[in-house]
Protein backbone atom coordinates (compact mmCIF):
# COMPACT_ATOMS: atom_id res chain seq x y z
CA UNK A 1 0.00 0.00 0.00
CA UNK A 2 2.93 2.53 0.89
CA UNK A 3 3.85 2.17 -2.98
CA UNK A 4 0.33 3.50 -4.06
CA UNK A 5 0.99 6.60 -1.84
CA UNK A 6 3.62 7.54 -3.89
CA UNK A 7 3.09 10.51 -6.44
CA UNK A 8 5.90 9.48 -8.34
CA UNK A 9 4.36 5.96 -9.36
CA UNK A 10 1.23 7.48 -10.13
CA UNK A 11 3.22 10.04 -12.69
CA UNK A 12 4.68 6.80 -14.02
CA UNK A 13 1.50 5.45 -14.17
CA UNK A 14 -0.05 7.68 -16.18
CA UNK A 15 2.64 7.77 -18.39
CA UNK A 16 2.40 3.97 -18.81
CA UNK A 17 -1.44 4.41 -19.25
CA UNK A 18 -0.65 6.51 -22.10
CA UNK A 19 1.52 4.58 -23.99
CA UNK A 20 -0.95 1.07 -23.38
CA UNK A 21 -3.71 3.67 -24.63
CA UNK A 22 -1.31 5.02 -27.68
CA UNK A 23 -0.29 1.18 -28.81
CA UNK A 24 -3.79 -0.48 -28.25
CA UNK A 25 -6.51 2.31 -29.45
CA UNK A 26 -6.07 2.45 -33.37
CA UNK A 27 -6.41 -1.64 -33.45
CA UNK A 28 -9.20 -2.28 -32.63
CA UNK A 29 -11.13 0.85 -34.58
CA UNK A 30 -8.74 -0.35 -37.85
CA UNK A 31 -9.40 -3.71 -37.67
CA UNK A 32 -13.18 -2.81 -37.00
CA UNK A 33 -13.26 -0.36 -40.00
CA UNK A 34 -11.37 -3.14 -42.58
CA UNK A 35 -14.17 -5.21 -41.86
CA UNK A 36 -16.73 -2.80 -42.39
CA UNK A 37 -18.27 -3.54 -38.95
CA UNK A 38 -21.23 -0.79 -37.56
CA UNK A 39 -20.32 2.15 -35.13
CA UNK A 40 -21.56 -0.16 -32.05
CA UNK A 41 -19.54 -3.13 -33.20
CA UNK A 42 -16.19 -0.75 -33.47
CA UNK A 43 -17.30 0.57 -30.01
CA UNK A 44 -17.83 -2.48 -28.47
CA UNK A 45 -14.55 -3.88 -29.59
CA UNK A 46 -12.72 -0.69 -28.21
CA UNK A 47 -14.23 -1.03 -24.80
CA UNK A 48 -13.60 -4.85 -25.05
CA UNK A 49 -10.12 -4.27 -26.00
CA UNK A 50 -9.33 -1.70 -22.78
CA UNK A 51 -10.66 -4.07 -20.58
CA UNK A 52 -8.88 -7.25 -21.97
CA UNK A 53 -5.78 -5.54 -22.05
CA UNK A 54 -5.79 -3.65 -18.85
CA UNK A 55 -6.51 -7.34 -16.91
CA UNK A 56 -4.00 -8.57 -19.09
CA UNK A 57 -1.29 -6.64 -18.14
CA UNK A 58 -2.10 -6.88 -14.58
CA UNK A 59 -2.10 -10.78 -14.90
CA UNK A 60 1.09 -10.66 -16.45
CA UNK A 61 2.79 -8.27 -13.60
CA UNK A 62 1.02 -10.33 -10.39
CA UNK A 63 1.74 -13.64 -12.01
CA UNK A 64 3.04 -14.15 -15.36
CA UNK A 65 6.45 -12.68 -16.06
CA UNK A 66 6.27 -10.53 -12.86
CA UNK A 67 7.79 -7.64 -15.16
CA UNK A 68 6.99 -4.29 -16.82
CA UNK A 69 6.00 -5.26 -20.35
CA UNK A 70 2.92 -4.48 -21.85
CA UNK A 71 0.72 -7.34 -22.97
CA UNK A 72 -1.20 -6.33 -25.85
CA UNK A 73 -2.80 -6.89 -28.85
CA UNK A 74 -0.08 -8.16 -30.98
CA UNK A 75 1.00 -6.29 -33.62
CA UNK A 76 2.34 -9.46 -35.87
CA UNK A 77 -1.42 -11.01 -35.41
CA UNK A 78 -2.57 -7.04 -36.32
CA UNK A 79 -0.14 -6.88 -39.34
CA UNK A 80 -1.71 -10.14 -40.27
CA UNK A 81 -5.55 -9.70 -39.94
CA UNK A 82 -4.70 -6.19 -42.05
CA UNK A 83 -3.19 -7.88 -44.90
CA UNK A 84 -5.64 -10.66 -44.91
CA UNK A 85 -8.20 -8.54 -45.78
CA UNK A 86 -6.52 -7.54 -48.39
CA UNK A 87 -6.43 -10.39 -49.83
CA UNK A 88 -9.18 -12.43 -49.13
CA UNK A 89 -11.32 -9.75 -51.18
CA UNK A 90 -9.07 -9.59 -53.92
CA UNK A 91 -10.13 -13.77 -53.70
CA UNK A 92 -13.72 -13.32 -52.93
CA UNK A 93 -13.68 -14.48 -49.57
CA UNK A 94 -16.33 -12.55 -47.73
CA UNK A 95 -15.77 -11.06 -44.65
CA UNK A 96 -17.66 -13.11 -42.50
CA UNK A 97 -15.85 -15.88 -43.79
CA UNK A 98 -12.60 -14.47 -43.30
CA UNK A 99 -13.40 -13.52 -39.48
CA UNK A 100 -14.75 -16.50 -38.75
CA UNK A 101 -11.82 -18.76 -40.09
CA UNK A 102 -9.86 -16.50 -37.90
CA UNK A 103 -11.78 -16.89 -35.11
CA UNK A 104 -11.07 -20.57 -35.08
CA UNK A 105 -7.39 -20.36 -36.10
CA UNK A 106 -6.99 -17.78 -33.48
CA UNK A 107 -8.65 -20.17 -30.35
CA UNK A 108 -6.45 -22.88 -31.90
CA UNK A 109 -3.04 -21.10 -31.39
CA UNK A 110 -4.27 -19.98 -28.03
CA UNK A 111 -4.73 -23.85 -27.17
CA UNK A 112 -1.03 -24.31 -28.50
CA UNK A 113 0.14 -21.57 -26.23
CA UNK A 114 -1.06 -22.94 -23.04
CA UNK A 115 -0.08 -26.43 -24.00
CA UNK A 116 3.87 -24.83 -24.75
CA UNK A 117 3.50 -23.26 -21.34
CA UNK A 118 1.70 -25.58 -18.88
CA UNK A 119 4.33 -28.12 -20.70
CA UNK A 120 7.52 -25.93 -20.09
CA UNK A 121 8.17 -26.20 -23.69
CA UNK A 122 8.84 -22.23 -23.74
CA UNK A 123 12.47 -22.51 -22.77
CA UNK A 124 12.99 -25.57 -25.42
CA UNK A 125 11.40 -23.05 -28.21
CA UNK A 126 13.18 -20.38 -27.07
CA UNK A 127 16.20 -21.78 -28.17
CA UNK A 128 15.04 -21.95 -31.89
CA UNK A 129 14.96 -18.18 -31.53
CA UNK A 130 18.58 -17.49 -31.63
CA UNK A 131 19.68 -14.41 -32.05
CA UNK A 132 20.03 -14.76 -35.79
CA UNK A 133 16.00 -15.12 -35.82
CA UNK A 134 15.37 -12.55 -33.64
CA UNK A 135 17.46 -9.98 -34.86
CA UNK A 136 15.44 -10.33 -37.82
CA UNK A 137 12.48 -10.50 -36.16
CA UNK A 138 12.76 -7.24 -34.72
CA UNK A 139 13.40 -5.39 -37.93
CA UNK A 140 10.90 -6.95 -39.85
CA UNK A 141 8.72 -6.36 -37.29
CA UNK A 142 9.99 -2.69 -37.62
CA UNK A 143 9.24 -2.67 -41.21
CA UNK A 144 5.46 -3.93 -41.30
CA UNK A 145 4.48 -2.10 -38.58
CA UNK A 146 6.21 1.54 -39.33
CA UNK A 147 4.50 0.73 -42.85
CA UNK A 148 1.08 0.74 -40.92
CA UNK A 149 1.73 3.83 -39.22
CA UNK A 150 2.87 5.79 -41.92
CA UNK A 151 -0.33 5.33 -43.73
CA UNK A 152 -1.76 6.32 -40.62
CA UNK A 153 0.58 9.60 -40.54
CA UNK A 154 0.02 10.46 -44.26
CA UNK A 155 -4.35 10.33 -43.84
CA UNK A 156 -4.04 6.67 -45.83
CA UNK A 157 -7.11 4.36 -44.62
CA UNK A 158 -5.58 0.83 -42.99
CA UNK A 159 -6.87 -1.95 -44.35
CA UNK A 160 -8.49 -2.49 -47.74
CA UNK A 161 -7.80 0.74 -49.43
CA UNK A 162 -9.52 1.87 -52.14
CA UNK A 163 -7.02 2.44 -55.22
CA UNK A 164 -8.10 5.79 -55.85
CA UNK A 165 -7.27 6.57 -52.14
CA UNK A 166 -4.24 9.51 -51.65
CA UNK A 167 -2.12 11.24 -49.42
CA UNK A 168 -4.38 13.76 -47.19
CA UNK A 169 -1.48 17.23 -47.45
CA UNK A 170 -2.99 18.67 -43.88
CA UNK A 171 -2.56 15.28 -42.22
CA UNK A 172 0.72 14.69 -43.45
CA UNK A 173 1.91 17.72 -42.65
CA UNK A 174 0.92 18.04 -39.39
CA UNK A 175 1.96 14.45 -38.71
CA UNK A 176 6.14 15.18 -40.07
CA UNK A 177 5.82 18.40 -37.35
CA UNK A 178 4.59 16.35 -34.74
CA UNK A 179 6.81 13.71 -35.74
CA UNK A 180 10.28 15.57 -35.53
CA UNK A 181 9.11 17.51 -32.00
CA UNK A 182 8.97 14.29 -30.44
CA UNK A 183 12.08 13.37 -31.82
CA UNK A 184 14.39 16.77 -30.66
CA UNK A 185 12.70 15.97 -27.69
CA UNK A 186 14.50 12.44 -27.16
CA UNK A 187 17.64 13.54 -28.39
CA UNK A 188 18.07 16.66 -27.11
CA UNK A 189 16.67 17.16 -23.73
CA UNK A 190 17.63 15.61 -20.22
CA UNK A 191 16.06 11.86 -19.81
CA UNK A 192 13.81 13.42 -16.67
CA UNK A 193 11.45 15.20 -19.67
CA UNK A 194 12.54 13.07 -22.68
CA UNK A 195 11.31 10.27 -20.82
CA UNK A 196 7.58 11.87 -21.00
CA UNK A 197 7.70 12.44 -24.55
CA UNK A 198 5.37 9.70 -25.62
CA UNK A 199 2.46 11.79 -23.18
CA UNK A 200 3.64 15.20 -25.07
CA UNK A 201 3.11 14.18 -28.71
CA UNK A 202 -0.73 12.44 -27.67
CA UNK A 203 -1.33 15.73 -25.97
CA UNK A 204 0.25 18.45 -27.83
CA UNK A 205 -0.58 16.64 -31.09
CA UNK A 206 -4.50 15.81 -30.34
CA UNK A 207 -4.35 19.87 -29.13
CA UNK A 208 -3.17 20.83 -32.82
CA UNK A 209 -5.15 18.72 -34.79
CA UNK A 210 -8.44 20.02 -33.08
CA UNK A 211 -7.20 23.70 -33.23
CA UNK A 212 -5.67 23.48 -37.26
CA UNK A 213 -7.92 20.13 -38.42
CA UNK A 214 -11.04 20.01 -36.52
CA UNK A 215 -12.54 17.10 -34.27
CA UNK A 216 -11.89 14.23 -36.20
CA UNK A 217 -14.89 11.07 -35.18
CA UNK A 218 -13.75 7.88 -34.75
CA UNK A 219 -16.90 6.42 -33.91
CA UNK A 220 -20.26 8.53 -33.38
CA UNK A 221 -21.40 9.39 -30.34
CA UNK A 222 -24.57 7.78 -30.42
CA UNK A 223 -22.89 4.30 -30.80
CA UNK A 224 -23.40 1.92 -27.82
CA UNK A 225 -22.11 -1.58 -26.14
CA UNK A 226 -23.69 -4.03 -27.58
CA UNK A 227 -21.94 -6.98 -26.11
CA UNK A 228 -21.62 -10.41 -28.51
CA UNK A 229 -19.40 -13.21 -29.26
CA UNK A 230 -17.32 -13.48 -32.76
CA UNK A 231 -17.91 -9.95 -33.76
CA UNK A 232 -15.92 -10.25 -36.88
CA UNK A 233 -17.54 -13.24 -38.10
CA UNK A 234 -19.58 -16.90 -36.27
CA UNK A 235 -16.99 -20.06 -36.50
CA UNK A 236 -16.13 -20.63 -40.45
CA UNK A 237 -13.52 -23.36 -41.28
CA UNK A 238 -11.40 -21.56 -44.80
CA UNK A 239 -8.63 -23.96 -44.41
CA UNK A 240 -6.21 -21.50 -46.14
CA UNK A 241 -6.96 -18.81 -43.08
CA UNK A 242 -7.44 -21.40 -40.68
CA UNK A 243 -3.24 -22.49 -41.67
CA UNK A 244 -1.84 -18.91 -41.58
CA UNK A 245 -3.57 -17.73 -38.14
CA UNK A 246 -2.09 -21.24 -36.70
CA UNK A 247 1.39 -20.37 -38.21
CA UNK A 248 0.95 -16.89 -37.23
CA UNK A 249 0.16 -17.77 -33.63
CA UNK A 250 3.38 -19.89 -33.39
CA UNK A 251 5.30 -17.31 -34.73
CA UNK A 252 3.68 -15.18 -32.10
CA UNK A 253 5.62 -16.79 -29.57
CA UNK A 254 8.98 -14.54 -30.72
CA UNK A 255 6.99 -11.41 -29.20
CA UNK A 256 7.22 -13.57 -25.91
CA UNK A 257 11.06 -14.65 -26.33
CA UNK A 258 11.87 -11.08 -27.61
CA UNK A 259 10.26 -9.24 -25.24
CA UNK A 260 11.26 -11.18 -21.86
CA UNK A 261 14.70 -11.52 -23.48
CA UNK A 262 15.53 -7.81 -24.58
CA UNK A 263 14.69 -6.93 -21.23
CA UNK A 264 17.28 -9.30 -19.41
CA UNK A 265 19.85 -6.62 -19.47
CA UNK A 266 17.25 -3.77 -17.28
CA UNK A 267 16.42 -6.39 -15.08
CA UNK A 268 19.87 -7.87 -14.27
CA UNK A 269 18.21 -11.81 -14.27
CA UNK A 270 17.65 -14.03 -16.98
CA UNK A 271 14.04 -15.16 -17.89
CA UNK A 272 13.58 -18.26 -15.73
CA UNK A 273 11.68 -21.43 -17.01
CA UNK A 274 8.81 -20.51 -14.84
CA UNK A 275 8.53 -16.99 -16.11
CA UNK A 276 8.92 -18.50 -19.74
CA UNK A 277 6.08 -20.76 -18.90
CA UNK A 278 3.50 -18.42 -16.83
CA UNK A 279 3.85 -15.89 -19.39
CA UNK A 280 2.92 -18.23 -22.38
CA UNK A 281 -0.34 -19.41 -20.16
CA UNK A 282 -1.33 -16.07 -19.34
CA UNK A 283 -0.63 -14.86 -23.10
CA UNK A 284 -2.62 -18.06 -24.34
CA UNK A 285 -5.46 -17.94 -21.95
CA UNK A 286 -6.30 -13.80 -23.35
CA UNK A 287 -5.29 -14.91 -26.95
CA UNK A 288 -8.47 -17.32 -26.23
CA UNK A 289 -10.64 -14.84 -24.97
CA UNK A 290 -9.59 -12.41 -28.20
CA UNK A 291 -10.80 -15.31 -30.51
CA UNK A 292 -14.24 -15.73 -28.55
CA UNK A 293 -14.83 -11.93 -28.93
CA UNK A 294 -13.18 -10.99 -31.85
CA UNK A 295 -10.65 -9.33 -30.35
CA UNK A 296 -6.81 -9.26 -31.75
CA UNK A 297 -4.83 -11.54 -30.39
CA UNK A 298 -2.14 -11.09 -27.73
CA UNK A 299 1.14 -11.11 -26.92
CA UNK A 300 4.25 -9.51 -24.85
CA UNK A 301 5.26 -6.07 -26.77
CA UNK A 302 8.75 -5.86 -27.99
CA UNK A 303 8.18 -2.16 -28.23
CA UNK A 304 8.40 -2.34 -24.09
CA UNK A 305 12.06 -2.64 -24.52
CA UNK A 306 12.42 0.86 -26.21
CA UNK A 307 9.75 2.55 -23.92
CA UNK A 308 11.12 0.80 -20.35
CA UNK A 309 15.08 2.53 -22.03
CA UNK A 310 13.67 5.71 -22.74
CA UNK A 311 11.63 6.46 -19.32
CA UNK A 312 13.31 4.07 -17.41
CA UNK A 313 10.22 3.50 -15.46
CA UNK A 314 11.21 -0.31 -14.69
CA UNK A 315 8.90 -1.25 -11.43
CA UNK A 316 5.83 -3.03 -11.27
CA UNK A 317 3.91 -0.89 -9.32
CA UNK A 318 3.69 2.26 -12.28
CA UNK A 319 2.74 -0.28 -14.61
CA UNK A 320 -0.03 -2.18 -12.80
CA UNK A 321 -1.65 1.57 -12.07
CA UNK A 322 -1.55 1.73 -15.71
CA UNK A 323 -2.85 -1.24 -16.39
CA UNK A 324 -6.08 -0.48 -13.88
CA UNK A 325 -6.43 2.97 -14.97
CA UNK A 326 -6.61 1.66 -18.80
CA UNK A 327 -9.64 -1.07 -17.40
CA UNK A 328 -10.84 1.72 -16.20
CA UNK A 329 -11.47 3.43 -19.21
CA UNK A 330 -13.09 0.72 -21.06
CA UNK A 331 -15.35 0.08 -17.67
CA UNK A 332 -17.10 3.56 -18.13
CA UNK A 333 -18.72 4.52 -21.70
CA UNK A 334 -18.27 7.93 -21.72
CA UNK A 335 -14.36 8.14 -21.01
CA UNK A 336 -14.07 5.47 -23.86
CA UNK A 337 -16.03 7.51 -26.37
CA UNK A 338 -13.97 10.56 -25.56
CA UNK A 339 -10.35 8.79 -25.50
CA UNK A 340 -11.46 7.04 -28.60
CA UNK A 341 -11.74 10.10 -30.94
CA UNK A 342 -8.09 10.71 -30.79
CA UNK A 343 -7.01 10.99 -34.18
CA UNK A 344 -5.63 8.23 -36.19
CA UNK A 345 -2.69 10.28 -37.46
CA UNK A 346 -1.84 11.21 -34.14
CA UNK A 347 -1.64 8.10 -32.19
CA UNK A 348 -0.11 6.54 -35.50
CA UNK A 349 2.99 9.27 -35.35
CA UNK A 350 3.17 8.82 -31.64
CA UNK A 351 3.87 5.34 -32.28
CA UNK A 352 6.24 5.48 -35.58
CA UNK A 353 8.49 7.43 -32.88
CA UNK A 354 8.32 4.52 -30.37
CA UNK A 355 8.38 1.63 -32.61
CA UNK A 356 11.94 3.00 -34.31
CA UNK A 357 13.51 1.44 -31.03
CA UNK A 358 13.11 -1.72 -32.58
CA UNK A 359 16.00 -0.79 -34.70
CA UNK A 360 18.60 -0.78 -31.67
CA UNK A 361 16.58 -3.67 -30.43
CA UNK A 362 17.22 -5.70 -33.81
CA UNK A 363 21.24 -4.42 -33.95
CA UNK A 364 21.82 -5.77 -30.65
CA UNK A 365 20.46 -9.16 -31.59
CA UNK A 366 22.58 -8.96 -34.73
CA UNK A 367 25.65 -7.99 -32.85
CA UNK A 368 25.87 -11.40 -31.29
CA UNK A 369 26.22 -12.67 -34.30
CA UNK A 370 29.46 -12.97 -36.08
CA UNK A 371 28.95 -12.38 -39.57
CA UNK A 372 31.45 -12.89 -42.49
CA UNK A 373 31.21 -13.25 -46.46
CA UNK A 374 30.20 -16.76 -45.73
CA UNK A 375 27.14 -16.68 -43.36
CA UNK A 376 25.91 -13.38 -44.43
CA UNK A 377 23.05 -15.41 -46.11
CA UNK A 378 21.85 -16.44 -42.76
CA UNK A 379 20.02 -13.11 -42.45
CA UNK A 380 20.56 -11.48 -45.90
CA UNK A 381 17.96 -14.23 -47.35
CA UNK A 382 14.79 -13.57 -45.08
CA UNK A 383 15.57 -9.99 -44.62
CA UNK A 384 15.27 -9.06 -48.38
CA UNK A 385 13.27 -11.38 -49.34
CA UNK A 386 10.84 -10.52 -46.54
CA UNK A 387 11.07 -7.06 -47.07
CA UNK A 388 10.33 -7.28 -51.35
CA UNK A 389 7.49 -9.26 -50.82
CA UNK A 390 5.84 -6.66 -48.30
CA UNK A 391 6.01 -4.24 -51.53
CA UNK A 392 4.03 -7.23 -53.78
CA UNK A 393 0.47 -6.40 -54.77
CA UNK A 394 -1.82 -9.05 -54.42
CA UNK A 395 -2.15 -9.68 -58.20
CA UNK A 396 1.34 -10.90 -58.17
CA UNK A 397 -0.09 -13.85 -55.80
CA UNK A 398 -3.01 -15.11 -58.03
CA UNK A 399 -1.40 -18.14 -59.81
CA UNK A 400 -0.73 -19.69 -56.08
CA UNK A 401 -2.85 -21.92 -54.45
CA UNK A 402 -5.34 -20.30 -52.32
CA UNK A 403 -4.96 -21.82 -49.19
CA UNK A 404 -1.21 -20.70 -49.15
CA UNK A 405 -1.61 -17.30 -50.66
CA UNK A 406 -2.88 -15.71 -47.49
CA UNK A 407 0.92 -16.83 -45.76
CA UNK A 408 2.98 -16.52 -49.07
CA UNK A 409 2.01 -13.07 -49.35
CA UNK A 410 2.73 -12.03 -45.32
CA UNK A 411 6.54 -11.09 -45.62
CA UNK A 412 6.73 -10.92 -42.17
CA UNK A 413 5.43 -14.23 -41.71
CA UNK A 414 7.80 -15.11 -44.93
CA UNK A 415 11.00 -13.36 -43.04
CA UNK A 416 10.90 -15.39 -39.52
CA UNK A 417 10.02 -18.89 -40.72
CA UNK A 418 13.16 -18.71 -43.34
CA UNK A 419 15.25 -17.41 -40.48
CA UNK A 420 14.30 -20.03 -38.15
CA UNK A 421 14.88 -22.49 -40.97
CA UNK A 422 18.47 -21.08 -42.08
CA UNK A 423 19.36 -20.76 -38.58
CA UNK A 424 18.37 -23.62 -36.88
CA UNK A 425 19.58 -26.14 -39.81
CA UNK A 426 22.68 -24.77 -41.01
CA UNK A 427 25.59 -24.65 -38.67
CA UNK A 428 26.80 -21.84 -39.85
CA UNK A 429 29.03 -21.17 -36.97
CA UNK A 430 31.14 -24.34 -38.20
CA UNK A 431 31.13 -23.37 -41.58
CA UNK A 432 32.85 -19.97 -40.59
CA UNK A 433 35.66 -21.92 -38.42
CA UNK A 434 36.29 -24.06 -41.42
CA UNK A 435 36.93 -21.53 -43.77
CA UNK A 436 39.16 -19.85 -41.26
CA UNK A 437 40.90 -22.86 -40.57
CA UNK A 438 41.54 -22.98 -44.46
CA UNK A 439 42.40 -19.33 -44.66
CA UNK A 440 44.79 -19.69 -41.97
CA UNK A 441 46.14 -23.00 -43.38
CA UNK A 442 46.64 -21.04 -46.57
CA UNK A 443 48.62 -18.07 -45.14
CA UNK A 444 51.28 -21.17 -43.19
CA UNK A 445 51.72 -22.47 -46.50
CA UNK A 446 52.94 -18.99 -48.38
CA UNK A 447 54.83 -17.89 -45.24
CA UNK A 448 56.69 -21.31 -45.34
CA UNK A 449 57.83 -20.84 -48.79
CA UNK A 450 58.71 -17.24 -48.53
Amino acid sequence: MGELKKTENWVAGLQWLFFIFANIVIIPVTVGKAFQLSDNAIMTTLQLSFIVTGCACVFQALWGHRRAILEGQSGLWWGMILTTVSIATAQGISLGELGGSLAVGILISAAITVVVGIFGWGTALAKLFKPGVMGVFMLLFGFQLIQIFLKGMLGIPMGNTPDNVSIVGSIAILSIIMMLLMVVVNVTLPNKISKYSLLIGIVIGWAAFAIFLGEEKTVESSSSFTFDFFLLGKPEFNIGIIIVAVVTGILNLANTFGALKGTEDLYESDTSKKQFSASLIISGIFTGISGLLGLVPYAPFVSSIGFLKQSGIIHRMPFIIGGVLFLMMGVFPPVAHFFSNIPLSVGSTVLFVSYLQLLMSSLDFLKKVKFNKRNVYRSAIPIFVAVVIMTFPESYFASIPTYIQPFIHNGLLVGITLALVLENIIPWDKIQEKGDKNQNKSLITNNSVK
